[in-house]
């Protein structure tokens, strides 16, 4: 995923990515898609709105005058379940402020304000519990109803937590494709694409089809029934219709564009330093023992030199 989103800069990457059948160009690709980490990174002295304000304020066009961009916000806020929590500081994980559930949706918020076409996430269900969990993936179903591209990578997820997915894509060790393609109503394609194999035991009523996918697809039980899961993938009807769909996809459109911005950025230096002082100055108003603390240590610190060169100015 990380390769995807042009997060991954080490190691050695092959292959060609293509949007709308147009090489992939990282900086166009980034204006038009979001990445939520699996570590939320908040300011904790702002609120919740002045995150998605500034946030909107950076990376929405220039076009986009400022009662646009406030609705746009409230309309975010509305969609991932904010809206209570517009005057709450985002505060210390663990400290005080935002759950880490509220800030995970805020982490999502962040994002969406920016109006992406397809949006990454990180583990977004990693350190929840099954309720926290819940919530989070109702906020990524909601993005997906907009009409939004919604990537994420999760371990070993609920019943109810795979079945908001619409595709699969597994791999065993080694980066090898097991299975890629649609999950199914109540996981019923993927679980009769691994029924179908032999040898594969099936799956009892009520019991999580992630977990039992993951335990029938080990390199323990690849070793019991003697086959390769990555082999059986490659030699299959489902990865031949994909690479049909791949090349299809693969070729822009009668008359498409490849898309094109003019400026790398989508405000301008100035409105981009405007921003930052407005956040800045908002954060540090708010942290006033912080504050207190710079001013008098820069306070002793000229007394102490002040106090070191008295009187020597006039002195040969």
């Amino acid at each position: 995923m990380d390769v995807l989103a042009g997060r991954k800069t080490g190691g050695y990457i092959e292959g060609d990515i293509k949007i709308s059948g147009y090489p992939k160009k990282q900086e166009t690709f980034a204006r038009i898609s979001g990445y939520c980490e699996q570590n939320d990174i908040h300011s904790p002295h702002v609120t919740v709105y002045e995150s998605l304000v500034y946030s909107s304020w950076l990376q929405l066009p220039s076009e986009v005058d400022y009662a646009t961009r406030k609705m746009f916000v409230d309309e975010v806020m509305e969609l991932v379940e904010l809206t209570p929590l517009r005057g709450a500081l985002v505060g210390l994980p663990g400290v005080n402020g935002l759950s880490t559930e509220q800030r995970k949706r805020l982490t999502i918020a962040v994002e969406l304000v920016a109006n992406p076409s397809i949006i990454f996430m990180d583990e977004p269900t990693s350190g929840l519990d099954a309720r926290a969990a819940a919530i989070v993936m109702r906020t990524v179903r909601n993005t997906v109803a907009t009409g939004r591209t919604v990537v994420c990578t999760i371990h070993q997820p609920s019943i109810d937590i795979f079945e908001v997915f619409d595709e699969l894509f597994l791999m065993k060790i080694g980066g090898k494709e097991i299975y890629v393609g649609p999950l199914g109503r109540h996981s019923s394609q993927v679980i009769q694409y691994f029924e179908s194999i032999y040898g594969v035991r099936k799956i009892t009523k009520g019991y999580n089809p992630a977990t039992w996918m993951l335990e029938v697809s080990s390199s323990v039980q690849e070793k019991m029934l003697g086959v390769d899961f990555a082999d059986i993938y490659r030699n299959s009807e489902l990865r031949r219709r994909n690479k049909a769909l791949n090349s299809e996809l693969g070729v822009p459109r009668s008359g498409s564009q490849d898309i094109y911005f003019e400026m790398q950025y989508s405000q301008s230096f100035i409105t981009q330093c405007i921003a930052c002082l407005w956040k800045q100055h908002r954060s540090y108003w708010r942290n006033t023992s912080y504050t207190a603390v710079r001013f008098w240590f820069t306070t002793f610190i000229g007394l102490i030199f002040g106090s070191m060169y008295w009187n020597l100015g006039g002195t040969t």
